[in-house]
Order: structure tokens, then C-alpha cells, then sequence
């Protein structure tokens, strides 16, 4: 059986492109480029919390990475470096190569040097963290809503929602966009090159981790301002062709989490820019809502009613 430092020098030991030092010594060595300043984040993942313990290794190497790549694009940042520290109930060597394989190509495919970390032995948990670069005084942060900016999503979210209960034997999706839900809970897809596109333009933004409305009310509650969201306007199309049941992909939509989708708010004078940036990103961008000038949260039916949404999203000490 592999020793930790084994592991690391078969799994876990990677040549980096843009990091003057890696693995291998007590810490890395890595230069910001001039001009630039150091985002960090990280996003654990617990087995029984965040995936089920039964997961495929790979597709979780890839999710553990992408999760955390996902904080720079919600910041407008370009990952840089990532780190892993994982704790293991036991050494099994084929799934610690499966999951290194996926984590390896979720850093690849975003330009993330892995430089380092730690293993141990204890419950199934994933700790990465990654460090990116934005622009000196460009990140775009969550206390910029101002009253009168529209409200964007991107993509289709409430997709890894339904996948999740398909997982669970709660539903039967259907289709083509049945699998594209699976594929969004397992291979989430960070959206930096859309939040590296959206500084000057976006004046607030999240990745949606834990539901649309929770997070939309870290927004609201940073910023001191409320917002109404337009029913007609949100992007039910594929969730419904998905499940086939109105309030099981509203539902997705509203409270589902795990899609990393951005949710930002821009003036409304930047409408045309913001539809352009979504055509040179390829993905659709979709305006749901205002931002107001008194606090509170509100859907705007089809009819003109207006009823109080809740402002929560899951909270792993509440929920």
C-alpha cells in the first residue's frame, strides 16, 4: 500500500506552466503579474454533504476544482494556482488515480497550475483552494447593485438541481436535456471567460452555488437594496423540457444550487454590452429582473401581482 508521500509523488505531482517553484518543497513559489492583484477562495467539499460517497473519483476531481474555479470567475478573476488538501478513510490507489485525473483536467482546461498541498487520513473530504489575478481595482464585487440595474443569469440554472434528484430517485428526467442535467451536477462548467468579459460592465456578481434566490440576497444584503424578479422573463425552457412539471423546474430554477452559473446585475444603459458579451461567449445571458432602492425580494407575475420571495438559499448550519 502507497505511503502519503507516495500518493503525492504518483497522483499529486504535476509540472506547472507559469509557477517558479511546485511540489515538492514547504511551499510554492509564485509571481502575480505587474499590475494585478490576488484573489483567493476556497470551497470544500464533504462526502455525504456536497456528493455522495459513492461518486465517480473522476467526475468529483473534476467538480472539486471546478467549484473552486468558479470564485474567480464570480469576481471577474483569471485562475492561477490551485492547492488540495484531502483527508481519505483509505488508500485505494484506483481511485485516488481517478480523481487526480479529473482534478488535472479541470485545472488544464482553465490554465490552473496545481502547486501543492496536503493528505491525510480521516473521513472523505476535499479541500482545494485557488488563487487568481484581476486587474488592480477591477474585481467585481457583490456590494455594487445600484437601484434601476437589471438582473442577469447566465446559462440554464436549476439544471444540476434536477440532476440531483434524479440521482436521488426523486424524479425521471426526460430527453436530451435530461442528460444535460446529470452532466451539469457532475462537470460543472466555471464561466471565467464570461466574468473576466463582464468587468466595467457588471456592477455586482456571484457564481449561484446555493439556489438563485440565496444567493441573489447576498447581493441584495451587501449592496443595501431589494430587487423584483420578472416570472416571465426566467429561464424555464430547458428545466421544463427536462421534468415536464412546472412547479418541480420553477422550484430548480428558485432554490436548486450546484450550477455555478453568474448572477450579476449592470445598468440599463449596458444592455447592448452585456448582449454582446453573451454572443462573444456563446452562452445566453438572460435579464430577470431590477434592482430597487428599498430592501426586500419580489417576483412579478405575468398578471402585474407581485408577491415577497424568500431571501434564503441552503445553509449547511440552518438547513
Amino acid at each position: 500500500m502507497a505511503g502519503e508521500f507516495d500518493l503525492i509523488r504518483r497522483y499529486f505531482n504535476y509540472p506547472t506552466s507559469h509557477t517558479e517553484l511546485g511540489v515538492g518543497d514547504d511551499g510554492a513559489l509564485c509571481v502575480p503579474r505587474p499590475g494585478m492583484q490576488l484573489v483567493v477562495s476556497t470551497d470544500m467539499l464533504v462526502a455525504g454533504t456536497h456528493f455522495l460517497p459513492e461518486a465517480d473519483p473522476g467526475l468529483l476531481g473534476w467538480k472539486a476544482a471546478a467549484v473552486n474555479v468558479s470564485d474567480m470567475a464570480a469576481m471577474g478573476a483569471e485562475p492561477r494556482w490551485i492547492t488540495l488538501a484531502i483527508s481519505l478513510p483509505a488508500v485505494d490507489e484506483s481511485w485516488v488515480a481517478a480523481f487526480a485525473r479529473g482534478f488535472r483536467d479541470c485545472c488544464e482546461a482553465y490554465g490552473v497550475d496545481w502547486i501543492g498541498g496536503d493528505t491525510t487520513r480521516g473521513p472523505l473530504n476535499l479541500a482545494p483552494t485557488v488563487f487568481g489575478e484581476v486587474p488592480a481595482g477591477r474585481a467585481i464585487r457583490r456590494d455594487g447593485a445600484r437601484h434601476g440595474d437589471d438582473v442577469w443569469i447566465s446559462g440554464w440554472p436549476g439544471m444540476a438541481a434536477l440532476g440531483l434528484a434524479q440521482v436521488l430517485g426523486e424524479l425521471q428526467l426526460v430527453g436530451a436535456w435530461g442528460e444535460s442535467c446529470l452532466e451539469r451536477l457532475h462537470r460543472p462548467m466555471p464561466r471565467v471567460a464570461l466574468g473576466c468579459a463582464l468587468r466595467g460592465t457588471a456592477s455586482a456578481m456571484l457564481d449561484v452555488s446555493d439556489g438563485l434566490l440565496g444567493d441573489l440576497a447576498h447581493i441584495l444584503e451587501r449592496s443595501a437594496v431589494g430587487a423584483v424578479l420578472d416570472e416571465p422573463a426566467l429561464p424555464l425552457e430547458c428545466l421544463l423540457a427536462a421534468c415536464r412539471r412546472t412547479e418541480r423546474a420553477t422550484a430548480a430554477l428558485l432554490s436548486g444550487g450546484d450550477d455555478y452559473e453568474l448572477l450579476f446585475t449592470a445598468p440599463r444603459e449596458r444592455r447592448g454590452q452585456v448582449e454582446a458579451i453573451g454572443r462573444h461567449c456563446e452562452l445566453p445571458l438572460h435579464r430577470i429582473g431590477r434592482i430597487l432602492d428599498k430592501p426586500g425580494l419580489w417576483l412579478q407575475r405575468g398578471d402585474g401581482v407581485c408577491e415577497a420571495l424568500p431571501g434564503r438559499g441552503y445553509e449547511h448550519f440552518r438547513n
